[in-house]
């Protein structure tokens, strides 16, 4: 089983940064990727970006340079840069880890954390 823990959402200006964290805890080691997604006030929950065990890197098209994806194996954290923020990027943000464990697959998620972008 693995729980994870968003963290560093808050209020910031458009054309400001914030820097997400997502700690996880339990079998870490089954961890395959980590995702951030967002859900965003009357529209479907999307993908932000994904980052497997293994490095490598997928960003939504939205993204568009703006953020950046990283992840602390060891200690089975991932991170999310958001920088140029506008108020398109208001929403809750969630981590998302999947994996292998005991021969199934499994997905996990958090509780989000709340990014809200004044104009």
């Amino acid at each position: 089983q693995v729980q994870l823990k968003e963290s560093g959402g808050g209020l910031v200006q458009a054309g400001g940064s914030l820097r997400l964290s997502c700690a996880a805890s339990g079998t870490i080691f089954s961890i395959n990727a980590m995702s951030w997604y967002r859900h965003r006030p009357g529209k479907q929950r999307e993908r932000v970006a994904t980052i497997s065990s293994g490095g490598n890197i997928d960003y939504a098209d939205f993204v568009k340079g703006r953020f950046t994806i990283s992840m602390d194996n060891a200690r089975g954290s991932v991170f999310l840069q958001m920088n140029s923020l506008t108020p398109e990027d208001l929403g809750v943000y969630y981590c998302h880890a999947e994996g292998e464990e005991g021969g199934s697959t499994f997905r996990s998620w958090g509780l989000g954390t709340a990014v809200t972008v004044s104009s």
